[in-house]
């Protein structure tokens, strides 16, 4: 099976997901999901992972994660390992819980932090599970919403700048947004990646191009995401930016571009 293209660097951000092996489930209890999030709060301890919006669901989860260090392996590693310890004993069960490896991807968060944050606040709605997103007990929603004391682990701050900010008026308008994505068809987020590992714009994936992937010593046989991004530009790509400056009218454009 290909590997899964890692960027790791300091700040940033990402979308979480793993599913359970077996088509089961990974939260069978309440106690199952308190441990897990004891898990998330000894990766902020250890690791200094930072999660900005969570979601568990019944076979899988996601998490809106930054990575201050640049250390998502290390983070999700420790995070899966030691919840799919806890429940093997729990179950007398043996070998892996979650399928594969975990999807983490890069996000530009100045585009899609908003967009994401309420995407999966509104995984239980969509699953009709419960019928507004604030009755879900085992997501970060009500964090944003109402006043009350947050994990440490979990910031705000970032999403609900984009509504006032954190307080009696962000609160209203940040419900005000995703209730009015859950009364409606809003698309997902998540069709909009790149290559398996990009949710951002042209210069956000170019940037990250540039400083982590094109110089970087990686070996491509088993990375078709890495292959695929840094392919060269197609002819029609060239036949484009030759026109745009000289013009289509130019007599030699043709034999220029494909010679």
């Amino acid at each position: 099976m290909a590997r899964p293209l890692r960027i790791e660097y300091p700040g940033a951000f990402y979308h979480v997901t793993s599913r359970r092996n077996e088509r089961g489930t990974v939260f069978q209890s309440n106690r199952d999901r308190e441990k897990y999030l004891s898990y998330v709060e000894s990766a902020h301890e250890r690791y200094g992972a930072v999660v900005h919006t969570y979601c568990l669901m019944g076979n899988h989860y996601h998490l809106l994660l930054e990575t201050p260090r640049g250390n998502l392996s290390k983070i999700l590693q420790y995070i899966n390992g030691a919840y799919t310890t806890y429940f093997n004993i729990k179950r007398n069960r043996s070998g892996h819980l979650f399928q594969g490896r975990f999807k983490g991807i890069l996000v530009d968060k100045d585009e899609y932090c908003k967009e994401l944050s309420r995407y999966i606040h509104l995984n239980p709605v969509r699953a009709g599970m419960v019928k507004t997103a604030l009755e879900y007990l085992w997501s970060s929603y009500r964090y944003f919403v109402e006043t009350g004391k947050k994990p440490k682990w979990l910031k705000t701050e970032l999403v609900l700048e984009d509504f006032g900010g954190e307080g009696g008026r962000g609160y209203r308008r940040y419900r005000e947004y995703v209730e009015k994505g859950a009364g409606k068809e809003i698309e997902n987020p998540l069709k909009k990646v790149i290559a398996s590992t990009f949710l951002g714009g042209t210069e956000f994936i170019e940037s990250i191009k540039l400083k982590y992937l094109e110089k970087k010593e990686i070996d491509r046989s088993d990375l078709p995401a890495l292959k695929k991004i840094l392919r060269g530009p197609s002819l029609e790509e060239i036949e484009k930016a030759v026109t745009k400056v000289v013009g289509r009218g130019y007599p030699f454009l043709r034999k220029c571009v494909f010679i």
